[in-house]
């Protein structure tokens, strides 16, 4: 999955919040109509589909969508609508936005063959199958950010909320590595000749005594 880079005040080049293009962005200020005053809105427009967002000190209010990166292509259904609303939420509110996406983790885990019913369990669980370190770090991200979002604690979402904003790259990533890769890995496997996959399937299987 490649790099996302979220809609920002005054930058020249961003992924546009309409077509999801990495885009150049032309910036310029609304003018009081009838009048030279230029007015505190601003606007950038997307040279790849043309469109206008509109930003009032540094914040983007036209559209409402938070700038942060939209779910993978191979998110499960199941999901979805959890981080669409985390999404729409996020600058309103990072701390709900967090709680969303810790909720989204966990329904992830029966997807990935575990209970779902305690994400540290299944993290645990996970680890013994042999996850990868990355993937535990994402998961434990996400599961002690969303805890921390709805318990005190030590994150302060409120004073901080790019910590809430990884969340959602986070979860992009486990797709991706647990989802993705393997699909396609699986796609290319099976695109090779009958013959070469049964010898491999011989080469495999286990010696009888």
């Amino acid at each position: 999955m490649s790099k996302y880079y979220p809609p920002k005040h005054n930058e020249k080049q961003f992924h546009c919040i309409y077509c999801g293009v990495y885009a150049s962005q032309v910036w310029g200020n609304l003018i009081y109509n009838g009048s030279s005053t230029i007015s505190p809105i601003r606007f950038s427009q997307c040279k790849h589909c043309n469109k206008t967002s509109f930003w009032h000190t540094e914040k983007m209010i036209i559209p409402s969508d938070s700038p942060v990166q939209p779910h993978h292509t191979d998110m499960p259904e199941d999901i979805i609508p959890e981080y669409d609303e985390a999404r729409s939420i996020f600058g309103r509110s990072p701390r709900a936005a967090a709680a969303l996406l810790r909720l989204a983790a966990q329904k992830l885990m029966p997807i990935l063959g575990e209970e779902g019913k305690n994400i540290n369990d299944d993290i645990k669980s996970l680890v013994s199958k042999g996850l990868p370190i990355q993937v535990q770090q994402a998961l434990d991200y996400c599961r002690v950010v969303g805890n921390h979002a709805v318990h005190p604690g030590e994150i302060n979402l409120t004073d901080s909320p790019e910590i809430a904003q990884h969340l959602f790259e986070m979860l992009n990533f486990i797709v991706e590595n647990r989802i993705t890769q393997p699909k396609h890995i699986e796609s290319l496997y099976q695109s090779l000749p009958d013959g070469a996959k049964e010898h491999i399937e011989k080469r495999d299987a286990p010696k009888q005594k």
